[in-house]
């Protein structure tokens, strides 16, 4: 069986408090976007003892056996009555990029495990094997816009619909480690939340939506400003950063022209 998970952008992200086990309290929109990893499982017979995965694409730099799509098959399989598989997962979405590509792969794996296997788990409970895995790995599950709040795992549907719009996605070289971003964080409580503020109009997203985490980074990473400047300069209605990685997007109403000014870049038209 072979799918393919994709990727999520954050529109907006508040980073509200610091909570007692270390965490933080945060509000930001995930949103589905086009760009996918290809995972496939098969069945392989009787013989094969373990479960395994064979890893291909890039950024791999994870032990087999420490794949989230591992830890995801273990988990499932505790409760319920699977045989061992072979999977391989390509990946296309970068790691460190703040883009979900790990959790979008073990949220998918839940949901075709469920389907192939007949296995009749309810959304609700997949929705909390998912938060098992990880804060955001829920949100897979459905795949479709949410304003999230708590540490990423509290999701509330909103309607949001870019179809109509273009989306420029760029990955600068190098990748973000999400405990170093966190720590040029100082917590704060904003005064409209991003709930209210995605209701306004495309262009006035730029001078209201504000990723809390481009004022450390950008200080410590100058290419990501840049990056910021040349999509507005590019025509972007809106530009900012991806959660806490080093991906930049912009959302333009025609297709953009690059022009070469990035190295590694992706551009669709949403069809979220």
């Amino acid at each position: 069986m072979i799918f393919f998970p994709n990727a999520k952008i954050n529109i907006g992200l508040n980073i509200i408090s610091k909570r007692d086990d270390g965490f933080h309290n945060l509000e930001t929109i995930f949103y589905p976007i086009p760009l996918t990893d290809i995972l496939e499982f098969i069945v392989p017979g009787k013989n094969i003892k373990t479960t395994s995965i064979q890893l291909s694409g890039t950024n791999l730099g994870i032990a087999n056996n420490e794949n989230i799509c591992i830890k995801t098959y273990n988990m499932l399989a505790m409760d319920y009555s699977l045989p061992n598989l072979q999977m391989h997962l390509h990946k296309i979405i970068p790691s460190g990029a703040g883009l979900g590509g790990g959790s979008s792969d073990a949220g998918f794996l839940l949901k075709h495990l469920n389907q192939y296997f007949n296995l009749n788990i309810s959304e609700k409970k997949l929705t909390s094997y998912a938060s098992k895995i990880g804060a955001d790995c829920a949100f897979f599950i459905k795949n479709k816009a949410v304003f999230a709040s708590g540490i990423g795992n509290k999701f509330e549907e909103i309607k949001l619909n870019l179809k109509r719009y273009y989306i420029l996605l760029v990955k600068p070289d190098f990748s973000i480690n999400t405990a170093i971003a966190f720590k040029g964080i100082k917590p704060t409580i904003p005064k409209v939340s991003i709930k209210e503020l995605i209701k306004y109009p495309l262009g006035e997203w730029k001078n209201q939506l504000k990723n809390d985490f481009e004022t450390p980074l950008f200080l410590k990473y100058p290419e990501l400003n840049k990056i910021k400047s040349d999509l507005y300069n590019m025509g972007a209605e809106y530009a900012s950063m991806s959660g806490s990685g080093s991906a930049m997007y912009g959302i333009f109403n025609e297709i953009p022209e690059t022009k070469n000014l990035f190295n590694e870049c992706f551009v669709w038209k949403s069809k979220f």
